[in-house]
């Protein structure tokens, strides 16, 4: 196999600027929220299929009513965390990085709705959906991680 080298040192787009290193005893805690959320697609029927197929065909407002409420929660939360100066929980202040545009990004929305529709998974339900026994999903798993490192192996050639 043939190593690949990049020519200079990949930066993350959204860097995490938080300073204190935390424990692996306290990341339990995000094994718990994550434990939740994955409770909560579940009943909510965000990892269903059919409801996902509803969507792309028009038959239901029931996951635009779902995006559209985490739409609204995310903004407002952003707006109090910069209005209130809030902090995280180890005290740190949480900063917002401005993102530049790229028509790059439509393709890449492009593609990822089309992975959406036909598979009837997005990244955030994929381990909802395997934790819930539907298996197959394991090969949409797969196939995001082969999309995510074929995009690293190809991001400095794709359009900006």
């Amino acid at each position: 196999m043939q190593k690949v080298e990049f020519p200079e040192p990949m930066v993350c787009d959204a860097p995490n600027d938080m300073a204190k290193k935390e424990s692996i005893f306290a990341n339990v805690k995000y094994m718990v929220v994550g434990i939740m959320f994955g409770i909560v697609f579940v009943k909510a029927e965000i990892i269903s299929w059919f409801r996902i197929q509803e969507m792309f065909r028009l038959q239901s407002f029931h996951m635009y009513g779902v995006i559209g409420s985490a739409v609204i929660v995310g903004m407002l939360s952003v707006y109090l965390i910069k209005k209130f100066n809030i902090k995280t929980l180890s005290g740190e202040t949480v900063q917002f990085h401005p993102k530049k545009f790229n028509r790059g990004q439509i393709f890449g929305g492009l593609m990822f709705g089309l992975g959406w529709a036909i598979t009837g998974a997005c990244p955030g339900p994929l381990f909802a959906q395997i934790g819930s026994g539907y298996v197959v999903v394991i090969a949409t798993l797969l196939s995001a991680i082969a999309g995510t490192w074929t995009y690293g192996l190809l991001r400095d050639k794709l359009p900006h």
